[in-house]
């Protein structure tokens, strides 16, 4: 009886040493475990907001004439909207760019469109939805040169539109901003495949500003999808490092919400930018991601701040804001 008794006590006194030992690395491992499966969590509710079929809702403001899946190209994906307001006449172009982690979205989404096209179409402005190939048939800088040549074939048939071809507005969300981003860094991608200037970009909360540090830091699992492992690649489809003196102005919006930070990426781009004489603000919004897309050209102080910075880069945008009560002076 007293041997079992001592042998009980030997092994209760084996277990609560042994499990003082493990104690920390079990609770770490745990901790993990749970990080691990709140960004998964995080990178599926980031990846559905992103994701969509095309809506055949959309309501027009009156008037508005829809000229559907105009191509740029030979590919099906290679095709663009275009809505055209009632009185066109030297009518300044918002050229617009989905997102969808680079691998899904549409055109036609509701939320890519709609809340736009009743603010900005109802004014005056003629409003382009843009598709490109998608992953893994295009890789993001092959869609950076799609968005390019939709962009030029889009200035090109402005004129027969009634649109003026020198007042366009870059606009792209989420790996859609990070296109528009990437060739407004460098003008030179776009103007080399037949573009004109634009007047400037409005960025729709992208965490891809600096590719570089995303990729080195912890990221979410469809950013080795789009980017890979080559730190040459990063470099080649990173905004920050392909930026150059002479672009032209950005806005960039940022949700304050996010878990990775995208304003810290806006903010850093925005000083670098300042360094090199390009003007480039940030916008913090305390949205969601999705948020950031679809309540844009939503009566409030978030429409007004970007329709702020439109009507900063050109009298005539400027004029047709006014004239809508949208500016005041």
């Amino acid at each position: 009886m007293l041997f079992t008794t001592a042998r009980f006590a030997l092994a209760s006194l084996l277990l609560a040493v042994f499990s003082a030992a493990e104690a920390g690395p079990l609770l770490d491992a745990i901790k993990a475990r749970r990080a691990e499966h709140e960004s998964s969590r995080q990178e599926s509710e980031f990846q559905e907001n992103e994701s969509g079929s095309p809506s055949r809702g959309i309501t027009l403001p009156a008037g508005t004439k829809l000229l559907r899946d105009i191509a740029y190209g030979n590919d099906p994906k290679q095709r663009m909207d275009v809505y055209l307001p009632a009185q066109t006449a030297g009518a300044p172009v918002i050229f617009m760019v989905h997102g969808g982690a680079w691998r899904t979205g549409d055109k036609a989404m509701s939320r890519v469109v709609q809340n736009k096209l009743l603010r900005w179409v109802a004014r005056g402005f003629v409003f382009v939805s843009v598709n490109y190939r998608l992953l893994p048939k295009a890789d993001p800088l092959t869609q950076a040169n799609d968005v390019a040549r939709a962009l030029a074939t889009a200035q090109a048939k402005a004129a027969s539109w009634g649109a003026d071809p020198t007042r366009f507005i870059l606009m792209g969300h989420s790996a859609g901003a990070h296109l528009i981003d990437l060739l407004a860094a460098d003008p030179d991608k776009a103007l080399k495949l037949g573009a004109q200037r634009w007047l400037g970009a409005v960025s729709l909360d992208t965490a891809a500003m600096d590719i570089v540090r995303t990729m080195q830091a912890k990221h979410y699992a469809f950013y080795d999808k789009a980017f890979g492992q080559d730190p040459a690649y990063w470099q080649a489809a990173s905004p920050m490092h392909q930026l150059k003196s002479g672009a032209a102005p950005f806005l960039l919006v940022c949700s304050s919400t996010r878990p990775d930070a995208p304003c810290t990426q806006a903010s850093a781009f925005a000083d670098k930018a300042s360094a090199q004489g390009v003007r480039a603000e940030v916008l913090p919004q305390a949205l969601q991601h999705s948020q950031i897309n679809e309540l844009l050209g939503t009566p409030g102080a978030y429409t007004g701040a970007v329709e702020a910075f439109m009507a900063s880069l050109d009298p005539e945008v400027m004029q047709r804001l006014a004239n809508s009560g949208t500016i005041k002076y």
